[in-house]
């Protein structure tokens, strides 16, 4: 693999595929941006597999095992990439999705290539990543069905938000572990802090993409909260549901901000002098909190055509607010607070 092929997978697929993460992906320590970006290739490869559904969810189980195994270095006699990129890069709309499908080839190339420490971390977010996808495949009707299932119960949510984004701090922190350990204190209160870091992410996810995933037959609400607020998956898709629901939201907000607390903790506690690896961090807790405020003051939040996400145009203020304050931890508190205390109000 010539270092012109890993540059264009590395720098202008990556731009086409990632949207906003690119950003993030730009100011990281240059050791830390080969093996983050090229899981996040591998996993949104994986991703786009298991969620094209022209492919019967059975044949997407078992394309989706077989590039976890590629990446594992264990296919055996699966199919080889070039083949899982021939069957399902035809049925992409968007021109990124298909190049990066066209790119399994030489993206598992350039795994191979790097250090063995980072290979192995880049295979193991995404053998778990692909579990939290295999998860939905199981767990979830076919999208044409016409039916609707949720989750079992909290713990069951709780495992999800783990599988397709918790994890996604635990490898975080071993990247920086690895590649700037002097910005990390203690690796395993960060190591925990990670976790939550990523749940707080997926979960407000979750809530903001409600309304769409259930038009696919997917409620990651679960069955024991909808129960206790008299309501069941399908009673979501009635045009009363945001406000019959509301309480609901209301309480998983309150989760989700305890997530966040621990997400704001896992980003100072990162010294100072560190500077990008602070403001990688800072990006996703304030546009996450920021979609929150959104979701919990809107009222038709299941309708998908009103989702509450932010404009690009709000997403680069906070961007340029960081950097006179990434610097200062009163300021980021503040900052933090301020938009607590507006969530908090919305959801007493």
């Amino acid at each position: 693999m010539g270092n012109t092929s890993r540059a264009f997978l590395l720098g202008p697929l990556l731009k086409g595929v990632s949207r906003s993460f690119y950003l993030t992906l730009r100011v990281l320590p240059a050791g830390m941006r080969d093996p983050v970006g090229l899981a996040y290739l591998l996993a949104r490869a994986a991703d786009t597999i298991a969620d094209t559904a022209l492919i019967p969810p059975a044949r997407r189980l078992t394309l989706l095992l077989s590039l976890r195994e590629q990446v594992n270095g264990t296919a055996g006699g699966a199919a080889p990439a070039i083949d899982i990129a021939a069957e399902v890069a035809g049925r992409q709309e968007q021109s990124d999705e298909r190049l990066l499908l066209e790119s399994l080839g030489p993206a598992l190339a350039v795994l191979t290539q790097l250090q063995s420490a980072d290979r192995q971390a880049v295979r193991q977010i995404v053998s778990t990543l692909t579990e939290g996808m295999e998860f939905d495949l199981h767990t979830f009707p076919d999208e044409a069905s016409g039916r609707v299932a949720a989750l079992r119960d909290c713990d069951a949510l709780d495992r999800y938000t783990y599988m397709v984004a918790g994890c996604v701090g635990e490898f975080w922190t071993y990247m920086t572990a690895a590649h700037e350990p002097a910005a990390i204190g203690d690796s395993g209160t960060m190591l925990r802090r990670g976790v939550r870091f990523g749940k707080a992410l997926q979960m407000t996810n979750v809530l903001r993409d409600c309304g769409k995933d259930l038009r696919i037959g997917r409620c990651y609400l679960p069955e024991t909260m909808l129960a206790r607020h008299g309501l069941r998956a399908p009673d979501l898709l009635a045009p009363d549901a945001s406000a019959r629901a509301r309480p609901l939201m209301f309480e998983l907000v309150r989760k989700t901000l305890e997530h966040f607390d621990e997400a704001l903790a896992y980003t100072l506690a990162i010294r100072a002098r560190f500077v990008r690896l602070r403001l990688a961090c800072l990006w996703p807790v304030l546009i996450g909190m920021e979609t929150l405020l959104r979701l919990v003051r809107n009222d038709d939040w299941l309708d998908p055509a009103k989702a509450s996400r932010l404009p690009r145009s709000e997403v680069y203020l906070i961007l340029a607010g960081s950097l006179p304050a990434v610097l200062s931890d009163r300021l980021l508190r503040r900052w933090f607070a301020r938009l607590r205390r507006d969530i908090d109000a919305c959801i007493r």
